[in-house]
């Protein structure tokens, strides 16, 4: 089954490579990706490969269940298999930014972080999850929010912010499928980018550097799911 996969992602990568829509009527000069990483795969290969200078700010050391150093740890193999440098990699443990769900995210506070990684490294474009966060997760909607308090309260910074857009349950496991629905999509929405993976190969490299996540659920998560064949953007208009 899972050669299956394979063949057929790598088919409809290449045909749709014809069909790409992409950042390159954009300047970006840094980019920050805030957050879970499994999620964006194909924009984080993007970028890397395009020699961007890639920012990626995890808000959450993940400790939900006490193995917060472990998952470190694994998020930095991660990012080296995606070729972030591990210099730009930033994780945080702070006290009042715990993983778990019921553990809500002060937006004042997110937004003071994102500001001061903004005016440190120079971002220009900041990418994060959208209003709902692709699993609905309360952090990664409130990771969103911050952004989008960030945007309001800096309208006067040349800060651009793109948003992961959520996808219906259909679409988010039509593995490699989705690319074709996404292009429609964009043609129908021009203002939405599409992302491509054309290495999606190694953000299931990636992903199982994670062993201590990597069960056969999480196997089947990144062979299917629409993410890790394709992002949707979306700007975010303060």
């Amino acid at each position: 089954m899972a050669w299956l996969v394979v063949s057929v992602s790598l088919i409809v990568i290449w045909l749709a490579s014809f069909c790409k829509i992409f950042f390159r009527a954009t300047s970006i000069s840094g980019a920050a990706i805030l957050d879970d990483g499994k999620f964006f795969s194909p924009t984080i290969n993007y970028l890397a490969s395009n020699a961007c200078n890639l920012h990626m700010l995890c808000l959450s050391t993940g400790n939900a269940d006490g193995m917060g150093s472990i998952r470190n740890n694994e998020l930095h193999r991660a990012c080296a298999v995606l070729k972030v440098p591990l210099q730009q990699l930033k994780i945080l443990n702070h006290p009042n930014l715990q993983d778990g769900f019921g553990q809500l995210w002060s937006h004042d506070l997110l937004t003071e972080i994102i500001e001061e990684e903004v005016t440190k490294y120079d971002i220009h474009t900041i990418i994060t999850f959208d209003n709902y966060g692709v699993s609905g997760h309360c952090n990664h909607r409130d990771v969103h929010r911050g952004v989008l308090k960030f945007l309001q309260t800096n309208s006067g910074r040349n800060v651009k912010a793109w948003e992961l857009v959520s996808l219906n349950i259909f679409r988010k496991y039509c593995g490699p499928v989705d690319i074709w629905l996404s292009i429609l999509s964009a043609k129908i929405h021009p203002s939405k980018v599409i992302i491509i993976n054309e290495q999606p190969w190694k953000s299931f490299k990636a992903m199982a550097q994670h062993l201590s996540q990597w069960v056969w659920f999480r196997k089947l998560f990144v062979s299917f799911s629409s993410y890790t064949y394709a992002n949707t953007l979306s700007r975010i208009n303060p």
